[in-house]
């Protein structure tokens, strides 16, 4: 008890001297602002926001909002460092652009940004998204154009290259492992993008990393519980795809249980890429190719879901490919004594919606647990593991213990198409005398009871410890917030 008081004092000390002084700013001389761009601007044009921030490094920052009528298409961060009199002073600007879906009107809500801790407003604006600026005509022959300097004039100005359009054989995919699948059996998506070795001068991906928000809700179901595989980063595999070589990027996997029997209905997915166009008579020390854009689709797929058949369990038995795998803790059994057995199930399937159904129990034999260890593995496009349920058992009676009839399984196995019992083959035999009382003996190699009895504190203690241990408590919250409000004076002073 005197520990536990000399602990809270400390602390409480500690508390009264730190806290108002861990309150302050960590950068006093840090400034952050937001600064919106132009509220007009064509359609093929994009509307950017802004902070800046200054006197201080960038450690985190809030999310920049989102605006209605417009869809997240980057960011951008600008650094300028300037030298004043010796004094070197730097300014950190990360601008997020947006593309307007439509021409319009459209409000920019007011707002709220933390950046470094620094809460910083605006109070939002009114766009005006118009249409695509016309094209710049063509000045009348034997005028000069202004964009003509004194280069142009030396050594001519240069002549506009033609280009074309190189034909691909690229092509979006998104491949099922199976177009019929059981009620609770995994089905394994994949979407791939298809490219030739010689396509690779011409393509490259495009802000992928908002489409994916964009291709994952299109792909999600609402009628399956999903596994979705870790993310990788997205490198070349080498294929064969009717026996030509081919490119193939994964750009997302998963593993889907249907819940029920509604269908699995994928729609078109599009995918925009980069896609440059070449010039018609390459010159030398000049690009010779133009970025434009391309558009790919996948077909829409179909997945058939189909009942389980006829069973009394048929709404709850797991479904997968599984086996089981026992282990027990003796080889000897006493009554009285207590003993671990587990029943470990593995194979492939949703792990997650596999469970042991009640025990009957057993006369003379007292049951505990179970307690659950689940390991799930996701690789090469196959979701599997095991899982395992571990029971403690205390005999009362001598006999053999028939734990075909207490510990079993009944499985859906969708390759046979056929339901399966995982039981047990043990029957310990129990020897000793009767114990009709139940005598609850801990085995004394079991490592927690040894760290619990090596731990456990036999000191005597006050009845009103827990009424001490409240009020100091009480106070400690009482000291927080009274330090808290000390430090926000402190901040805002």
């Amino acid at each position: 008890m005197q520990s536990l008081f000399r602990f809270i004092s400390g602390l409480l000390l500690f508390l009264l001297v730190a806290l108002p002084l861990g309150a302050q700013p960590a950068n006093p001389g840090a400034e952050a602002e937001i600064v919106l761009g132009p509220a007009a601007f064509a359609i093929s044009e994009y509307f950017t926001i802004s902070f800046q921030l200054r006197g201080a490094p960038l450690e985190r920052y809030s999310a920049f909002p989102e605006i209605e009528g417009f869809k997240k298409s980057g960011k951008s961060s600008t650094t300028t460092t300037r030298i004043v009199n010796g004094a070197r002073s730097t300014e950190l600007t990360i601008t997020q652009r947006y593309a307007a879906y439509e021409e319009g009107e459209f409000q920019v809500k007011p707002f709220v940004m933390t950046i470094n801790g620094l809460t910083v407003r605006s109070a939002g604006t009114k766009l005006k998204v118009g249409p695509q600026a016309a094209v710049v005509p063509v000045p009348p022959a034997g005028t000069t154009p202004p964009a003509i300097g004194l280069l142009d004039q030396l050594f001519g100005k240069p002549k506009p290259q033609n280009f074309v359009e190189p034909k691909d054989e690229a092509f979006l995919a998104l491949i099922p492992d199976k177009t019929r699948a059981y009620v609770g059996e995994g089905v394994h998506i994949g979407l791939y993008f298809y490219l030739t070795p010689q396509d690779q001068g011409i393509l490259d991906f495009y802000n992928f990393a908002d489409q994916l928000q964009n291709i994952i809700r299109l792909l999600r179901q609402r009628t399956v519980w999903e596994e979705t595989f870790d993310e990788q980063e997205i490198v070349p595999e080498n294929v064969q795809v009717g026996g030509k070589p081919f490119l193939r990027y994964r750009l997302y996997e998963a593993e889907l249980y249907p819940l029920n029997a509604q269908p699995l209905t994928f729609p078109v997915v599009p995918l925009r890429m980069v896609k440059y166009r070449v010039a018609k008579k390459p010159e030398a020390g000049l690009d010779n190719r133009m970025e434009g854009y391309k558009t790919y689709f996948t077909a829409p797929i179909n997945i058939t879901v189909l009942p389980l058949p006829p069973h009394p369990l048929r709404d709850e038995v797991p479904v997968g490919d599984y086996r089981l795998r026992e282990s027990i803790s003796r080889t000897s059994f006493r009554t009285g004594q207590t003993f671990a057995y587990s029943f470990i199930v593995e194979g492939e399937g949703n792990l997650s919606a596999l469970n042991m159904p009640p025990l009957t129990p057993l006369a003379g034999l007292e049951v505990y647990g179970p307690n659950i260890e689940q390991s799930t593995t996701r690789q090469s496009g196959r979701v599997g593991g095991r899982k395992s349920f571990q029971f403690r058992l205390v005999a009362r009676r001598p006999g053999p213990l028939a734990f075909d009839s207490l510990f079993s399984l009944v499985v859906f196995n969708p390759t046979t198409a056929r339901y399966d019992t995982l039981r047990s083959e043990l029957h310990p035999l129990v020897q000793g005398p009767v114990r009709e009382a139940l005598q609850f003996r801990p085995d004394p190699t079991d490592p927690f009871y040894q760290q619990a009895l090596r731990e456990a504190d036999n000191t005597p203690q006050k009845i009103s410890v827990y009424q001490d241990v409240r009020r100091y408590a009480n106070v400690l919250l009482l000291v927080l917030l009274a330090g808290a409000a000390v430090g926000w004076w402190r901040a805002k002073g």
